[in-house]
C-alpha cells in the first residue's frame, strides 16, 4: 500500500477507498484525447483492472494532445501502446485491451465484465450504443465532451438516475456538430475534461463526494467559468429492453456508399477525381499530390469546377468526414459517382511509407 499512501491519507478516502479501487473494473472506451487522462490517473490511482477498447491506430496528428503516445508510435495500434506504457507505470494492474471499435456485437459482452464505463469517444454512434447497452445492463458510465474551449461531463445510469438520452433523446444531424479533425482542438482542452472524467470515475467506485448525476457540468475553458444544467430521468429512456436494430445508419443519418481501400485506389486505372475535403489549413500541412482541396465546410455550397463525367473520390484524414461529404452530395447532385477512400491521408502515409521502404 506504500504506493497509494498519500491517498489513503486523504480523510474521506482512506483505506477502505483505495481497496474500493483494487476491486474496481472499468472499462474506458476510446484511447483518444480524453481516454489518455482517464488512462493515465485511473492507473496510477489504482484501478484493480481496466480494460480499453479502441481499434484505431496513432497518427501524428494526435501527438499534441494523446501525450501517452511518442513519435515513434505512430501506426501503431493505440491499445498495444497504451497497455505497454500503462504497465510500467503500475505494473500491478490487470489491463485487458480489445483492439477494435466498440459495436452493437460486442457492447453487452464487453461492458458487462465491467463495474463501471467510461466514455472516451467522439462520434455519436457509439456514445448512444455505450447509453442502451449501460442501461441494460445496469452500469453507470462517466460522459465526457468537448467543443473548442467548452467541455462537458456528467454520470449517467447512476443509482437510477437520468441516462443520456434523458439530456439529448437523438443525436444531431450529420456535419451539424464538427468533430475535433473538422474544428480542431487544442491539447490541453482533452487533458482538462478527461481529468474531470476520471475524478467522477473516482467518486462512484469510492462513495466520497457527491458524483454529477443528474447533472451536466459545463465548462468555458477559455473564460474559466462553469455551470450544471440539472437533468431528470424520463422512463421513456431509463427502462429500454432492447439495443436499437441498428446505431450507424439511423442515428448518424449516414447511408453506406461505395468504397476504395487505399490500394485499391493507387492501383485503379480508370481516370476518376481525388478529393481531399478536409479544412485547407490541413491540406495544405501535408496532402495526397494528385488530390483537389474542397473543404467540408464549403461542400454544401456550388459544386467546384470539376469533370462531372468522371468517379469521384472523396477522401478526408481517416473516412468519416468524406462520408458525410458523400451523404450531401447524394442529395443535391444523384447523378454523381462517389467514392470514400477508406482511411483517408492517414492511411495513406502508411501504405506510401511501407511502399517507399520495400
Amino acid at each position: 500500500m506504500n504506493r497509494y499512501l498519500r491517498q489513503i491519507q486523504v480523510p474521506e478516502f482512506g483505506k477502505e477507498g483505495q481497496e474500493k479501487l483494487n476491486k474496481a473494473k472499468v472499462l474506458v472506451v476510446g484511447a483518444g484525447g480524453l481516454g489518455v487522462p482517464v488512462l493515465q490517473y485511473l492507473t496510477g490511482m489504482g484501478i484493480g483492472t481496466i480494460g480499453i477498447v479502441d481499434g484505431d491506430r496513432i497518427e501524428e496528428t494526435n501527438l499534441h494532445r494523446q501525450v501517452i503516445y511518442s513519435p515513434s508510435d505512430v501506426g501503431k495500434m493505440k491499445v498495444e501502446v497504451c497497455k505497454v506504457k500503462l504497465s510500467l507505470q503500475n505494473p500491478e494492474m490487470n489491463l485487458q485491451t480489445y483492439p477494435s471499435f466498440l459495436n452493437k456485437e460486442n457492447a453487452l459482452t464487453l461492458i458487462g465484465k465491467y463495474d463501471l464505463v467510461v466514455d472516451a469517444t467522439d462520434n455519436f454512434a457509439t456514445r448512444y450504443l455505450i447509453n442502451d447497452a449501460c442501461v441494460l445492463l445496469k452500469k453507470p458510465f462517466i460522459y465526457g465532451a468537448l467543443q473548442f474551449f467548452e467541455g462537458h461531463v456528467s454520470v449517467f445510469n447512476y443509482q437510477n438516475g437520468p441516462t443520456y438520452r434523458c439530456l439529448y433523446p437523438n443525436p444531431p444531424d450529420p456535419g451539424q456538430v464538427p468533430d475535433c479533425n473538422q474544428a480542431g482542438v487544442l491539447g490541453i482542452v482533452p487533458g482538462i475534461i478527461g481529468s474531470f472524467q476520471a475524478l467522477e470515475a473516482l467518486k462512484v467506485i469510492s462513495g466520497i463526494g457527491e458524483p454529477l448525476s443528474g447533472q451536466l457540468l459545463v465548462m468555458d475553458l477559455l473564460g474559466q467559468s462553469q455551470y450544471k444544467i440539472k437533468l431528470k430521468p424520463n422512463p421513456s429512456y431509463t427502462n429500454l429492453h432492447t439495443l436499437a436494430d441498428t446505431y450507424e445508419v439511423p442515428l448518424c443519418q449516414t447511408e453506406t456508399s461505395p468504397t476504395l481501400s487505399v490500394e485499391e485506389w493507387m492501383n485503379w486505372d480508370k481516370e476518376h477525381v481525388l478529393i481531399d475535403v478536409r479544412e485547407t489549413h490541413e491540406y495544405k500541412a501535408g496532402h495526397v499530390p494528385q488530390a483537389v482541396s474542397w473543404p467540408l465546410s464549403k461542400i454544401q455550397g456550388k459544386l467546384p469546377d470539376l469533370p462531372k463525367g468522371k468517379p469521384w473520390i472523396l477522401m478526408c484524414q481517416m473516412g468519416g468526414r468524406s462520408q458525410k461529404a458523400i451523404h450531401y452530395l447524394k442529395e443535391s447532385h444523384p447523378e454523381l459517382e462517389l467514392f470514400n477512400l477508406e482511411g483517408g491521408y492517414g492511411r495513406w502515409k502508411q501504405v506510401a511509407k511501407q511502399t517507399s521502404e520495400t
